[in-house]
């Protein structure tokens, strides 16, 4: 137990749920809550609170325990300090533990009976998704980097077509949750590290065993009943994450009140985003949990329904730091200030257009998640792969602002029975730059609807309408778009097994433009204020790397991409922790069935002269009518392995 400036930070209290199990909450506790109680904040995730997110929970949870909040800071089931076993994401045994934290934590002696809940990413999705379930206690939410739809737009399938990060979380999280408690907390920790290590789910079969949106998809999308969600919602995400619609569907369909916000930033919380400008979101949310928490009139209710940073043009820059901008408000949304402009790039008039598979087209695509953590995580000049595509110019307009989510209709035939189609809406700059604003893809197995697969009639031409991702992005007068067609798009989306011929007879693009044009910024959001640093000592920082290079043998071509051995020691509590990534990425230009991925992680904790260390091997690979994984899972105690299991299966495309 620490104390810092009249707040009591407690490491390791026990939440019993109805079952036995023990989940282990980090708590900052304000001095005198005990009899006068205080509203709660509950932040609520699997990625291990002793070390994973530990600096960054720090100083946040602090500095609203500071203005007059118990803050609550909870291991899932099966994760970190926590008793049991973890079974899936975003389970029915996660949410129904959740409900149960919220009621406890309500009926505490230190707590009004009041609590919120925020997150970013996984603690966004589950607080939308608790949320939908209503417990009484809950009475506001902020998600951030956050879903409404876990099909259509997570980390696992985007339009049907399996994203390449897929394979990628699956074992990023299985590896995430190999490690045992913090030892100093767990008499028992090495039983409980075996049982979590015996019952590691096999996610990538799971996820890939639901390849159309089918129940176990809809489970937890808000989504399938936004009228569901009663307690009022801040929802924000960044232009340059990979989760940017949220923001928009909740607004325009949640009947409950909706505050959106959407920022220039990454896979980060607002106020320490990598790619400025970044906001206060500290203050911001405070305003949240101080109107609806403490019924204090902060002015929440007045403010705008959506308020955009609409970026503007620039060179494209795969390390980018900042984005030129302003900030725009819109009362309600939608707004009656966006027009939907039509445009006409194939029609029945010209000829239609082909455009056949090149698996070289998607080395600009930049990552799923860019995090800030090292170089080329953004998109890269586009030019490259328009050159790989099939490309409609749009006409020269005068300068716009393009707030909203793009569609494309397009008539189109393939020469095979199973095809893909990657849209990409790109800025044509005068230097001679691409630069990337916008994408979407389909399966086009998903031509009737995203729960069937149904094969394509070779040569047989379909109508399908493919939204974009949300935008808010200015096209200077001189620049002109340019929507780039392709049948495939690696590595961000594994390629059909054969090469395809794709015919473009129909093609017309609807963008959402703003009326009127910012000349300044219409809200003013203030700069990020410090948080309390964690104390933390790097014992090893190693460097990232991402790689292209031609095999000049094989032909193969390969992505690599390296993070180097890093190791930090918590000089709170003592406790050592590091982890090494690498990921290789391959496939030969001829072959779409070529494709294949190697994924390795080691990851380890020191406590006390112990050592726990875990290894995963993940490999995928293709056939024309499979996908094939291999996972080999080792554990090893002060170098001596304790545990080996391999997972394998090869699924159906």
């Amino acid at each position: 137990m620490l104390h810092n400036e009249q707040i009591t930070i407690h490491r390791d209290m026990g939440i019993p749920l109805s079952d036995g199990t023990r989940l282990s909450a980090q708590v900052w506790m304000p001095e005198g809550c005990d009899t006068t109680p205080l509203p709660a904040i509950l932040e609520y995730l699997p990625y291990r609170k002793s070390d994973g997110t530990a600096a960054r929970d720090h100083g946040m949870h602090l500095h609203f325990a500071q203005h007059g909040y118990v803050c609550l800071r909870v291991d899932r089931r099966g994760c970190g300090d926590s008793d049991g076993v973890f079974d899936d994401e975003y389970s029915e045994q996660e949410l129904s533990d959740g409900e149960e934290i919220i009621n406890w934590i309500a009926a505490q002696p230190w707590c009004s009976g009041r609590v919120g809940i925020q997150g970013i990413s996984w603690g966004g999705f589950n607080g939308l998704q608790l949320a939908m379930r209503r417990p009484p206690a809950l009475k506001a939410v902020i998600s951030i980097g956050t879903t409404v739809n876990r099909y259509t737009d997570d980390i696992h399938y985007k339009g049907g077509i399996q994203v390449s990060e897929n394979i990628g979380w699956a074992a990023t999280a299985t590896s995430w949750n190999s490690m045992p408690p913090d030892p100093a907390l767990r008499d028992n920790w090495r039983d409980l590290w075996m049982q979590r290590l015996e019952s590691t789910p096999f996610l990538a079969q799971t996820w890939m065993q639901h390849k159309n949106r089918d129940d176990y998809w809809k489970h937890g999308s808000v989504c399938e009943d936004y009228n569901a969600i009663k307690a009022p919602v801040l929802v924000m995400g960044g232009l340059h994450d990979g989760y940017r619609n949220a923001m928009s569907e909740l607004a325009e369909n949640a009947s409950a009140v909706v505050r959106a916000v959407v920022g220039p930033w990454n896979h980060k919380y607002p106020n320490i985003s990598t790619i400025s400008p970044a906001i206060d979101y500290l203050s911001e949310a405070l305003r949240w949990w101080d109107h609806w928490l403490k019924d204090q009139d902060t002015g929440v209710q007045n403010d705008p329904q959506y308020r955009a940073y609409v970026m503007d043009s620039c060179t494209p820059d795969t390390a980018l730091t900042h984005r030129d901008g302003q900030w725009i408000s819109e009362e309600t949304w939608p707004s009656a200030q966006v027009t939907k402009r039509e445009f006409h790039l194939i029609s029945e008039s010209n000829p239609a257009k082909t455009v056949t598979t090149d698996l070289l087209c998607g080395q600009g695509c930049g990552e799923y998640f860019p995090f800030g953590f090292g170089p080329g995580e953004l998109p890269d000049d586009q030019t490259a792969d328009n050159s790989r595509a099939l490309c409609l110019d749009l006409p020269e307009m005068d300068t716009t602002d393009i707030l909203g989510a793009p569609q494309v209709t397009l008539t189109i035939s393939a020469d095979q029975a199973r095809a893909q189609v990657f849209l990409r809406l790109c800025d044509q700059r005068p230097d001679g730059t691409s630069n990337l604003i916008t994408m979407g893809m389909l399966n086009l197995r998903h031509h009737v609807n995203d729960s069937e697969l149904s094969d394509l009639t070779p040569e047989t031409p379909v109508t399908v309408t493919i939204s974009l991702d949300q935008s808010a992005y200015r096209l200077p007068a001189g620049h002109h778009l340019r929507l780039a067609v392709s049948p495939s798009y690696w590595p961000y989306a594994w390629p059909e097994a054969k090469p395809v011929t794709l015919t473009i007879h129909q093609a017309s693009l609807s963008l959402p433009c703003r009326n009127t044009l910012a000349s300044k910024d219409e809200y003013n959001f203030a700069s990020p204020i410090p948080m309390q640093a964690r104390p933390l000592k790097t014992r090893r920082e190693g460097e990232e790397e991402k790689t292209w290079k031609t095999d000049p043998i094989s032909g193969d071509f390969t992505l690599t991409i390296r993070s180097g051995r890093n190791e930090t020691e918590d000089l709170v509590h003592g406790l050592i922790t590091g982890s090494e990534m690498s990921e290789i990425w391959t496939i030969h230009p001829d072959d779409p069935a070529s494709a294949r991925v190697e994924l390795t992680w080691d990851r380890w904790l020191t406590r006390d002269g112990m050592t726990a260390h875990s290894t995963l091997t993940t490999k995928m690979s293709t056939t024309e009518d499979h996908f094939c994984i291999v996972q080999d899972f080792r554990a090893l105690e002060n170098g001596e392995e304790i545990f080996k299991r391999e997972m394998k299966d090869d699924i159906p495309r």
